[in-house]
């Protein structure tokens, strides 16, 4: 894995020398577990833009004294300080070898007001650039590495919500909150270090809230009952929603299940390359608007997922930007009747040159248990 972390480094050595930048402060752990392995609560990065032979000798990674042996097993290949206050230290280290006209970005996103002024003091000479995105815009795009990890991430998924009805877990009587932490520890016990995000259990009238809280509200026979969930493996997130029926479906459960599988289809047959996002949420959200519920689709039509949950890109009208290859999407439309139920059908796909590929395989057939 070293080697992977060496050339995600490059690449932002090339992104700071196109944004004019000499070096970069990186202060978000997520950005920093991307760049070096390191899963610790407490760290810092300076990464230079100099890519000369050697450049990598001139990365410095600082953390405090409850890692060092965690770091020197996470991050062998770097030069290690140890300090409680390692933004501080890096900044410190910046301003002693800076010149008068030294530009060093950071990750001003991620820092609050006070710490800004706080690292500018301790960059001393340094000039302090903000620039946010510039690790994020590098995480846009999965390497086969998070490929694989989403890939098995999304399979412990898939098999925890086949166990989960294969033994009855899905049944009249049970409650919400029951259903949430057997499907869980299923979750576990396929593999998953943990779930992505609290997991989403919504029976009857419940289901037409798109992200209700489990209850002790009890499952009964005629429940749509709205599964969303995760799974978490080597720290990235799966993400997958399924909507169900308990015993025999009604005629209009039966209609807003087709429609919501239609224009999921219809989003997913859009996630290609160079597809405006704002024209993927359309493809997915006017199948809806066509059949009159379209102010029952209450939400964008995706997500970006990995090392977060949530991110870039938002496949929303609210969205900007492109598709790309190797990008990491969720599509996931709805219906959402008021005090009835609602349904949303959602999968995790990773973008290819020519066919997404499904990583969440359960079927999107409507499943009466």
């Amino acid at each position: 894995m070293s080697a992977t972390y060496a050339h995600r480094r490059h690449a932002v050595r090339a992104r700071l020398r196109e944004n004019e930048l000499d070096a970069i402060l990186v202060t978000d752990l997520l950005n920093i577990r991307y760049l070096t392995g390191f899963t610790g609560s407490n760290a810092a990065l300076v990464v230079h833009a100099a890519d000369e032979p050697g450049a990598e000798q001139r990365t410095v990674f600082c953390t405090d004294g409850r890692y060092l042996t965690q770091a020197e097993a996470q991050v062998p290949d770097l030069a290690r300080v140890i300090d409680r206050a390692s933004d501080l230290e890096l900044a410190k280290r910046i301003g002693a070898e800076a010149t008068e006209h030294r530009r060093v970005g950071f990750e001003s996103q991620h820092v609050t007001v006070d710490r800004c002024d706080a690292l500018a003091d301790a960059a001393g000479k340094a000039d302090l650039v903000r620039a946010p995105g510039i690790v994020e815009k590098l995480r846009l795009i999965k390497d086969e590495t998070e490929i694989e990890a989403l890939r098995m991430a999304c399979a412990a998924a898939d098999r925890a919500l086949a166990d989960l009805i294969e033994h009855g877990g899905l049944r009249p009587g049970r409650t919400e909150l029951e259903v949430a932490r057997e499907l869980e520890t299923r979750m576990l016990d396929h593999g998953a270090a943990g779930p992505s995000f609290a997991t989403i259990i919504a029976a009857g009238s419940n289901s037409a809230v798109p992200h209700h809280r489990p209850t002790d509200r009890v499952l009964a026979s005629g429940d749509l009952v709205k599964m969303d969930f995760g799974a978490l493996v080597d720290g990235y997130h799966s993400d997958m929603t399924r909507t169900v029926v308990l015993g025999n479906a009604a005629d209009w459960q039966r209609e807003i299940y087709e429609l919501v599988r239609a224009a999921q289809t219809a989003g997913r047959g859009a996630v290609q390359v160079d597809a405006d996002v704002k024209a993927v949420d359309t493809a997915a959200r006017s199948v809806i608007a066509d059949a009159g519920y379209g102010e029952q689709f209450l939400h964008g039509l995706g997500h970006g997922v990995g090392l977060e949950i949530h991110e870039a890109p938002m496949l929303s009208q609210r969205g900007d930007g492109r598709i790309s290859a190797g990008m990491a999407v969720t599509v996931e439309p709805g219906v959402y009747l008021p005090g009835q139920g609602g349904v949303r059908i959602e999968d995790t796909l990773v973008v290819r040159p020519s066919t997404p590929e499904l990583l969440t395989l359960t079927t999107k057939e409507l499943v009466e248990v």
